[in-house]
């Protein structure tokens, strides 16, 4: 089957002499691993421009099995130019991408999703908001969402009170300390301000932070993800709140 489609790029590796293997987001067909081969070369320069990560781009694809051939690409715009912090916000975006979301699975709403946080890294938009409405896109597209503006017994959400996002049930409220937990929980306020998408403020941004990164690790099992490890590496002086350092 040939597919004549328009595509996000999410990876690209070497593969074997002179091919790349590319992920790809389409909003028809889902993600696609795809091989380019014969991309070495001073000739090639466009296409191996094509296919580098975040890249907007219009492909053929001969599909046969779980990955494709490439036959052709072009771009469609011109990628963002991120520094500093975006760019780990672009590598985190994009593992979280290739880590979740199974091949030739079609999630249009996913696709748009992606468009979305990529337009928000090109502008500048703040990242730690940016990082949490992509994370509760993500896995609300992947079929793991939860509601946040009901608890787990069926009540509406308490603005003052502190919940645990249970990846089976959803918020969950918390009654006591519990060794801290309670302290450390997101609020009802800054639940509903994520399911409404209004920016909260910071401290209700750094306790989604840590709620969504539990909740994500929950489905990603034991294997981290190697833009934690990159933010671990980090100076603490280079951490700064709100932003992709901030996750």
């Amino acid at each position: 089957m040939q597919l004549d489609t328009v595509a996000f790029v999410l990876h690209a590796r070497a593969w074997r002499e002179t091919s790349l293997l590319v992920e790809v987001l389409t909003a028809e067909h889902g993600r696609l691993g795809v091989v380019a081969r014969g991309v070495q070369g001073p000739k090639k320069h466009l296409l191996r421009a094509a296919l580098q990560p975040l890249q907007h781009i219009r492909l053929q694809v001969q599909l046969r099995g779980e990955l494709g051939r490439l036959v052709g690409a072009e771009a469609l715009d011109a990628a963002p130019r991120l520094d500093g912090e975006s760019t780990l916000a672009a590598f985190y975006v994009n593992e979280l991408m290739l880590r979740l979301v199974p091949r030739q699975d079609p999630l249009p709403e996913l696709f748009v999703a992606y468009a979305k946080v990529r337009a928000r890294l090109a502008h500048g938009a703040a990242l730690g908001w940016t990082l949490r409405r992509f994370e509760r896109d993500l896995l609300e597209a992947i079929g793991v969402g939860l509601i946040l503006d009901i608890d787990d017994t069926g009540a509406p959400i308490d603005p003052v009170a502190r919940y645990h996002l249970d990846p089976e049930l959803g918020p969950r409220r918390l009654l006591s300390e519990r060794g801290g937990e309670r302290q450390r929980a997101p609020s009802g306020q800054a639940l509903l301000a994520l399911a409404s998408d209004t920016q909260p403020d910071a401290t209700d941004l750094a306790d989604l932070r840590r709620a969504m990164r539990q909740l994500l690790a929950h489905h990603l099992g034991p294997r981290g993800l190697k833009s934690w490890e990159m933010l671990g590496a980090l100076p603490r002086t280079a951490r700064a709140p709100g932003g992709a350092a901030d996750r």
